[in-house]
């Protein structure tokens, strides 16, 4: 697409118009920046010299057409430009799996500080359950390239989107994708998983029909729902992982805001140490973290 170039009287004018008739200015200003290149600091800039041209890489039409697709049928901003940013690199999103949200960059934050120091330099093996976009693995993949990493998801379409991130974002890192429902396809490497993250589907089936249209009426349910508690997944995870961890191995979850006390619980009962709950950017437990103990004999009997 080539570049478009507007006046800045113009394009405040156009901003003002479309946030008068309804929707949030913090998604307009996504929009702009990823759909036309025009960053929040070049908003400011605008502010102050309004008179300038500014180029962009969409029309005011492209961005008016998707802006009210956004208002009007609460289409993810995300889908529509088919792209969302997440930590230092932007994913290719697409319905077919969940939208990365911001705080679940967090876990690869805690998982590399459970990474013995020299991690950088070593091998290991992680995995990913329920890898979705592959967001967790591209960035597992990219933090710790000599190890082996594994993604996992019972979606072939996830898995598609997934490849597409790693192959374009991982460069040569060793990882491959397995279709399977959570540790069923890594038996082979049971007992070997130094590593293991999983941001599971733990709405409860109740909390589902109250979700905003943005998300139960655009991304899969089958991302988003986690049985009648919302622990169901946990659980599954849970039930394998003292036999699929290595000992000393780690296992990182992400949780609904109120599930961060059973989560520790369900960890504490299949014999894991160090259990732990982190909080997300708003203070709230919405992580816990594990260890399997380093001798096998102190596991609780699976």
């Amino acid at each position: 697409m080539g570049v478009i170039r507007c006046k800045g009287t113009d394009l405040l004018v156009w901003r003002r118009e479309l946030l008068r008739q309804g929707g949030r200015a913090v998604d307009l200003d996504w929009l702009l920046s990823m759909a036309a290149d025009c960053s929040w600091g070049d908003l400011q800039k605008l502010r102050i010299c309004p008179d300038v041209e500014i180029e962009l890489s969409s029309s005011l039409t492209q961005l008016t057409d998707l802006w009210i697709q956004h208002r009007d049928q609460h289409i993810p901003l995300q889908h529509l430009v088919g792209l969302c940013p997440w930590r230092d690199f932007e994913l290719e999103v697409s319905p077919d799996a969940l939208i990365p949200r911001q705080e679940t960059e967090l876990l690869i934050d805690f998982a590399l500080q459970c990474s013995p120091e020299d991690a950088l330099d070593k091998e290991g093996i992680w995995a990913d359950l329920g890898t979705g976009s592959g967001a967790l693995a591209v960035a597992l993949a990219r933090g710790l390239p000599h190890w082996q990493g594994h993604g996992v998801d019972s979606s072939s379409q996830a898995l598609a989107l997934a490849e597409r991130n790693l192959r374009a974002l991982a460069g040569e890192s060793c990882w491959q994708l397995h279709l399977g429902n959570w540790w069923e396809p890594l038996k082979p490497w049971w007992g070997q998983f130094g590593l293991v993250l999983s941001n599971p589907p733990y709405i409860p089936t109740a909390v589902i029909d109250d979700l905003a249209p943005v998300v139960k009426d655009h991304e899969p349910h089958l991302a988003l729902c986690g049985g009648e508690d919302g622990l169901d997944c946990c659980r599954q995870i849970i039930r394998d992982a003292s036999r699929a961890l290595a000992p000393g191995g780690w296992i990182l979850l992400e949780h609904h805001h109120d599930q961060s006390a059973m989560v520790l619980k369900l960890l504490s009962e299949a014999g894991f140490e160090r259990s732990e709950a982190r909080s997300d950017l708003q203070g709230i437990p919405r992580f816990a973290l594990a260890q399997r103990p380093c001798h096998p004999l102190l596991l609780a009997s699976s």
